[in-house]
C-alpha cells in the first residue's frame, strides 16, 4: 500500500485546508509480482480553529507540515501562503447572517475521538470488532463513524451489507449495554439520513423505530435520575451531616456525567428523526409513536444544541393540527417562553418561529399572554434580527379585541410609530401597517398614537404617497369619540379634496369611511360639501353597477353623517338623492349592511323639518319601512321603529297604516285562529246555514275594536296602545313601547345626535388580513 501526497487548497467556506493524496493499493503474488493494483484519491481536511487576526502563519506552518505526513518539507512555503490567505479571507458569516436552515451536526464526543486513522480498505477487520466484547465494539463503530463522516465513503459503506447489518444488529441488542456505542452506531446512520436517497436503507433495517424506542428510554431514564437527586438534596439540608453532603455532591457530579453522554445521545437519535421526517408517512409513524410528548419533555434541557434540534422539529410538527393538539396537552407555551429571550442567537430566532405557528390558535394566543409574553415579545422589537417575527407574533395576538388594549401598557406603540415614521419606501411594510391597523381599533392606544404630532404625522404621509392602507389605520382611528376625534377637523378639507380628484378607489374608499365617522357638532357639512361638489359625486355613486359595493357602501355611510345637519338633509333631499337610495336598496335588500345604512339615512331625514315632507309625501320609503320593520335583522327593526314611529307623528294617513301593521304583527297568531274560523264558517253560510254571521274584512275588526279586544290573548295589544304616545321631533326617550330603557335613543345615544347603527356584520374587512374599522 502507498500513499502519495498531491495538491494542497483552503476550503471553501471553513478557515481550513484540504490535502489531497492518492492511495495505491496491491495484492502481490508468492514470488511477489503484482496480481491485483487498486489507485484511490482521497482528501484530508485539516482545520484550524485557532487561526486568527494575530496569529504567527510561520510557525503554524511548520506545526501543520510536522504533524502532517501527507505534506512534503518541501511544501513549506505554499503551506504558509495558503495560511496567509485564510488569515486574511472575509468571514461570509461575519458579513452576512444568515440564520441555518438546519441545526449544526453533533460535534465529536467521547467515544468517538479515537487515535487510530480509519481507512475503507480496513472495513472487514471493524466488522470483526463488532463481534468482540463492549470495548471493542465501541472502537470498530467509531472508526466505521469516521469513514461515514465523509460523505465520499457513503456509497461504498451501502454496497457492505454485512457492515450494515452488524451495525444494526449490535445496536438493537446492545444499546443499553453502552451509550457511547449506542450513539455512534445512530451516528453512522444519521451520516445516511442526510441524503434522502439513502433513507430507504435505515427504513429496512428499522433504525428509525429503534431510536424512538432509544429516546423514551432515556428521557424516562433522566426522570429517575432526577428524583434520585432530588431525593439526596432533601437529606442534604441538614448542615451538620457532612457524609450526606458528600454524597449529594458525588451524585450531582456523577448526575451531570451521564446528562452530558445522555444528550450526545437524544441530540444524534433526533437529528436522525427529523431527517427521515422529510417524509411525511414516516413522519406520521413517528406522531402515532407519540414523538411530541416526548420532544417537549426534552424542551426542560438547558443543552443549546439539543434545544435547537428539538425547538427545530417542533416547529416542522407544529404545521399539523393534530401534533398542534398534542403541544397543548404539554403546555409547549409555558416551557417555551423560558427561552424569550436568551443568549444563543439560533435558538431564540428557531423558538420564535415556532411561537408564531402556534399563534394561529386563538387558545395558545391567550396562553402566550398570560404566561407574559407580550412585553418579551414587544423588547424584541428593537433588535433587528428579531423584529421582524416578533411583528407577526404580535400582530396575531392584536387580532383578538381583548388584548389590543394591553398593547398600551407596554413600549410598543411608540416603536410602531418611529418604524412607520422611518420606513424609507412608499408603502410600508404588510406585517408593520397590519400591526398598527388593529391597535387602532383600540381607544387607548389611539390616545398613544396621536400623542404630539402622531396624527398630523400620518395624515401627512397617507396624503403624499396615497396609501391605502396607512388611510385603514387612520380610518380606525377616526371611530373613537373623544378628542382624538376632534383632531380631524383640520384634515376635513384634506380628505374631502381625494374623493374629487379621481384617486385610486382603495384610498377613496379610505377617505370617505374616514370622513364619514365624523360625526362632529362643530363641523359645517354644508360647506364641505359645496366647496369639493361631492352631491354630484355621491348621487352619481348611488347609481346600482356604477362602482364596486365597498365604495357605494361608504358613499351611503358618508350621506347618514352629512344627513344629521339640517341644511345638508335639505341639500341632499332636492338633489334627488332619496329615490336614488330606494333603487338602491332593491338593488341591493339581500345585503343586511347596505339595508341598515340607507334606513338609516331615511331616519336621519325625517328628523328635519325640511326633508321630512319629502321622504312621507314624496317617496315610497315609509312602505318599505314598513316591509321591512320585521325583519330578521335586529339592527335593521330598530332603525325601522325609531323611523316610523316619527313618521307616524307628522303623517295620520302612515299612522294608521303603521299602527294596523303592528296590531298585525303582534296578534298574528290570533287573527290567524279569528280569520281560520271565519272561513270555516263563511263555507257553512255558503252552504245555506243562516246562523253564521257573514265574513268579516280585517278592515272591520281594526274599526271595531270593541269586538275583539277584551277577547284578546295575553300580550294582545290593540292598535290604541299605539296611538296614545305622541312623540315630538323625534324624541324618542319613553315615548313608546319599543324604545329602549337607557336613557336615549335605540342607537344608545342622546336623541340631540343619534348614532349610527352597528349592522348583523359588526365588522366588514375589506381584506381577510386586517380587522376592519369596528362597528358602522
Amino acid at each position: 500500500r502507498k500513499v502519495k501526497g498531491g495538491n494542497i487548497d483552503v476550503h471553501p467556506s471553513e478557515k481550513a485546508l484540504i490535502v489531497h493524496y492518492e492511495v495505491e493499493a496491491m495484492i502481490l503474488g508468492e514470488l511477489g509480482d503484482p496480481m491485483l493494483g487498486e489507485r484511490k484519491e482521497c482528501q484530508k481536511i485539516i482545520r484550524l480553529k485557532s487561526l486568527n487576526a494575530n496569529t504567527d502563519v510561520a510557525s503554524l506552518a511548520r506545526k501543520v507540515v510536522e504533524e502532517c505526513k501527507l505534506i512534503h518539507p518541501s511544501k513549506l512555503a505554499d503551506v504558509e501562503q495558503l495560511l496567509y490567505y485564510l488569515q486574511n479571507r472575509r468571514d461570509a458569516s461575519a458579513e452576512k447572517k444568515e440564520k441555518p436552515s438546519k441545526p449544526k451536526d453533533p460535534p465529536t464526543f467521547e467515544g468517538m475521538e479515537i487515535d487510530e486513522v480509519a481507512n475503507i480498505n480496513d472495513m472487514d477487520e471493524y466488522i470483526e470488532l463488532l463481534y468482540e466484547d463492549i470495548p471493542d465494539k465501541v472502537r470498530g463503530s467509531a472508526l466505521i463513524l469516521q469513514l461515514a463522516r465523509n460523505p465520499d465513503n457513503l456509497e461504498e459503506l451501502l454496497i457492505n451489507e454485512t457492515a450494515l447489518g452488524a451495525l444494526a444488529r449490535v445496536l438493537r441488542e446492545d444499546w443499553k449495554q453502552s451509550v457511547e456505542l449506542a450513539t455512534n452506531i445512530i451516528y453512522i446512520f444519521f451520516c445516511f439520513s442526510s441524503f434522502s436517497q439513502f433513507h430507504g436503507i435505515i427504513t429496512h433495517y428499522k433504525i428509525g423505530a429503534l431510536c424512538m424506542n432509544i429516546i423514551d428510554h432515556e428521557l424516562k431514564r433522566h426522570e429517575l435520575w432526577q428524583e434520585e437527586l432530588a431525593k439526596k438534596k432533601k437529606a442534604d439540608i441538614h448542615p451538620e451531616n457532612q457524609t450526606l453532603k458528600k454524597d449529594y455532591e458525588k451524585t450531582y457530579k456523577k448526575y451531570q456525567a451521564l446528562v452530558v453522554k445522555q444528550e450526545q445521545l437524544l441530540r444524534v437519535a433526533l437529528y436522525l428523526l427529523l431527517n427521515l421526517a422529510e417524509d411525511t408517512r414516516t413522519e406520521l409513524k413517528m406522531r402515532n409513536k407519540n414523538i411530541v410528548h416526548m420532544l417537549v419533555k426534552a424542551l426542560d434541557r438547558d443543552n443549546f444544541e439539543l434545544l435547537i434540534l428539538v425547538v427545530s422539529f417542533l416547529k416542522k410538527l407544529s404545521i399539523f393540527m393534530e401534533n398542534k393538539n398534542d403541544m397543548v396537552e404539554m403546555d409547549i407555551v409555558e416551557k417555551l417562553v423560558k427561552m424569550v429571550p436568551c443568549e444563543h442567537e439560533d435558538l431564540l430566532n428557531i423558538t420564535l418561529r415556532l411561537l408564531l405557528n402556534l399563534s394561529f390558535d386563538t387558545g395558545l394566543r391567550n396562553k402566550m399572554v398570560q404566561v407574559g409574553l407580550l412585553p418579551k415579545l414587544t423588547a424584541l422589537l428593537a433588535n433587528e434580527s428579531y423584529k421582524q417575527i416578533a411583528m407577526c407574533i404580535l400582530y396575531h395576538i392584536s387580532m383578538d379585541d381583548r388584548f389590543k388594549s394591553m398593547f398600551a401598557y407596554t413600549d410598543c406603540i411608540p416603536q410602531l410609530m418611529k418604524m412607520l415614521f422611518e420606513c424609507p419606501d412608499e408603502r410600508v411594510d404588510l406585517e408593520l401597517i397590519s400591526f398598527c391597523i388593529n391597535l387602532a381599533a383600540n381607544k387607548r392606544n389611539v390616545q398613544l398614537i396621536c400623542e404630539g404630532n402622531g396624527l398630523k404625522m400620518l395624515m401627512k404621509r397617507a396624503l403624499k404617497f396615497k396609501d391605502p392602507l396607512l388611510m385603514k389605520m387612520i380610518r380606525n382611528i377616526s371611530q373613537h369619540d373623544g378628542p382624538t376625534k376632534s383632531l380631524f377637523i383640520d384634515y376635513v378639507g384634506d380628505l374631502a379634496a381625494q374623493i374629487s380628484n379621481g384617486e385610486e378607489e382603495e384610498f377613496v374608499i379610505e377617505c370617505l369611511g374616514t370622513l364619514a365617522n365624523l360625526t362632529l357638532p362643530d363641523l359645517d357639512w354644508e360647506l364641505v360639501l359645496k366647496e369639493y361638489k361631492l352631491v354630484p359625486y355621491l348621487k352619481d355613486k348611488l347609481k346600482p353597477g356604477s362602482a364596486e359595493d365597498d365604495l357605494v357602501l361608504e358613499v351611503v355611510i358618508m350621506i347618514g353623517t352629512v344627513s344629521m345637519d339640517d341644511s345638508c338633509a335639505a341639500l341632499l333631499a332636492k338633489s334627488g338623492i332619496i329615490p336614488a337610495l330606494i333603487e338602491l336598496l332593491n338593488a341591493q335588500q339581500e345585503d343586511d349592511e347596505f339595508v341598515c345604512q340607507i334606513i338609516y339615512v331615511f331616519y336621519q331625514m325625517v328628523f328635519h323639518q325640511a326633508t321630512r315632507d319629502v321622504i312621507i309625501k314624496e317617496t315610497q320609503a315609509p312602505a318599505y319601512l314598513i316591509d321591512l320593520m320585521h325583519d330578521k335583522n335586529a339592527e335593521i327593526r330598530k332603525v325601522c321603529d325609531n323611523t316610523l314611529d316619527i313618521i307616524a307623528e307628522y303623517d295620520e294617513e302612515w299612522a294608521k297604516k303603521i299602527q294596523s301593521e303592528k296590531f298585525r304583527w303582534h296578534n298574528s297568531q290570533w287573527l290567524e285562529m279569528v280569520e281560520s274560523r271565519q272561513m270555516d264558517d263563511s263555507e257553512q253560510y255558503l252552504y245555506g246555514d243562516d246562523r253564521i254571521e257573514p265574513y268579516i274584512h280585517e278592515g272591520d275588526i281594526l274599526e271595531r275594536p270593541d269586538l275583539y279586544y277584551n277577547a284578546a290573548p295575553d300580550g294582545a295589544v290593540s292598535p290604541d296602545f299605539f296611538g296614545d304616545y305622541h312623540l315630538q321631533n323625534g324624541d324618542l326617550i319613553g315615548q313608546h313601547p319599543f324604545s329602549t330603557s337607557m336613557g336615549v335613543d335605540g342607537f344608545g345615544q342622546s336623541p340631540g345626535v343619534p348614532g349610527r347603527p352597528a349592522t348583523a356584520y359588526g365588522y366588514r374587512p375589506d381584506e381577510p388580513y386586517y380587522y376592519s374599522y369596528g362597528a358602522r
